[in-house]
């Protein structure tokens, strides 16, 4: 039996609603999840989709990039459809992530989880699942105040793309387009999970420490009294004017929190030196440089270990863009590509991840789902 059920197109076809649900059929579905490059016609997408799904939530998001049938893909719509005898979901949307109501938030994913305890009580797996615009800088915040309402029910999630462009990125519930919003799925099931998340990262002596800052835009201006650019440049050896994209990917900077070390990804060095980072970033906190081990046969061994006593039937990721430029500046996307099509891997490259209550860059991150009624492997 299949757990999920798994439908892509090329995103210029005005009839990609309808050849998507050729492929995954009528259901009944629980929920469906589409992943859009931006290319595709995002509004049209949405509507045909809802029209032709009435009965099951449906879930859509821009992307920096797919994950399908040949690995990473580009200029691709990926559909995934959770079938109502196998899952449940709890649907709902974040508005006004920039004005956040915490309490309200809190409360409305208490409500959720009770509504789908009560739908589903013989369902004995669960997570959540965030979808969130990844140009609102308020993922942080988000997750943050999402574990109070979410309790024990494990989250992951992406933050929704543009491609390489970072200038607009969009979501949409049931046809109804959002942007500074996010959608979470609260989703229980027959099928055993684990919510999982890696990196490739090994940090190296050399730190540095952030001397000015603007956090509520993710800027920082100095590097040990130094202008931010300037200095990270230094560190690295390299022209300031040849700091680029797939500069940030292969030299990303990483912050200890507790025995653990999170990516702060660098986004772009703006005109005036600044450098803007992908998640939440301060004055005083101290970035430690990172080298990667191989990307390829990292992730084969993360995967690996998903399945020491059964092999995930499917697993649903959230991939960092900047692990596949990674990739791909290192000739290993190819061999990555692989790796996710033998451990059949679906999803989207994105923005930034969510891991919990983090807010994290420069990981895979998402969820196992394993054939029903067969135990999760053990730790």
């Amino acid at each position: 039996m299949e757990t999920l059920r798994i439908a892509q197109v090329d995103a210029d076809r005005r009839s990609a609603a309808t050849e998507l649900a050729d492929q995954l059929g009528r259901g009944p579905f629980a929920m469906i999840c589409v992943f859009a490059s931006p290319a595709a016609d995002f509004p049209m997408l949405c509507r045909d989709m809802r029209r032709l799904y009435r009965g099951a939530d449906v879930l859509a998001c821009t992307t920096a990039g797919e994950l399908g049938e040949h690995g990473y893909e580009e200029g691709q719509i990926v559909a995934i459809g959770f079938p109502a005898d196998l899952f449940a979901a709890e649907t709902l949307v974040i508005e006004n992530l920039d004005a956040l109501d915490e309490q309200a938030v809190i409360d409305r994913l208490i409500h959720g989880r009770m509504a789908l305890n009560r739908r589903a009580p013989q369902m004995g797996s669960e997570f959540a699942f965030l979808m969130v615009d990844g140009l609102s800088l308020s993922e942080e915040h988000l997750t943050s105040v999402m574990t109070s309402g979410l309790g024990p029910m494990p989250l992951f999630g992406g933050s929704a793309g543009d491609g390489e462009n970072f200038s607009a990125t969009w979501l949409a519930r049931n046809g109804t387009i959002f942007q500074n919003a996010a959608l979470v799925a609260l989703v229980r099931s027959h099928c055993p999970v684990k919510v999982f998340s890696l990196d490739n990262l090994v940090p190296t002596q050399t730190r540095m420490v952030v001397t000015a800052a603007q956090p509520e835009n993710r800027v920082v201006h100095e590097i040990n009294a130094e202008p931010a650019g300037l200095e990270y440049a230094r560190l690295l050896g390299k022209d300031p004017q040849q700091l680029t994209t797939f500069t940030f990917a292969a030299h990303p900077v990483v912050v200890r929190l507790g025995d653990t070390h999170h990516v702060r990804a660098i986004q772009r060095v703006e005109e005036n030196g600044d450098l803007l980072f992908f998640s939440a970033i301060d004055e005083g906190m101290v970035l430690t440089l990172a080298d990667h081990s191989d990307i390829a046969d990292h992730l084969q061994q993360g995967l690996a270990g998903l399945t020491r006593d059964v092999a995930p039937d499917r697993i649903l990721a959230c991939d960092c863009l900047l692990r596949r430029l990674e990739a791909t500046q290192k000739q290993r996307g190819r061999a990555v590509s692989e790796t996710m099509v033998q451990n059949r891997v679906v999803g989207f490259s994105t923005y930034g991840e969510q891991i919990g209550a983090l807010h994290v860059n420069q990981t895979l991150t998402g969820v196992a789902i394993y054939p029903p009624a067969l135990p999760v492997p053990s730790e």
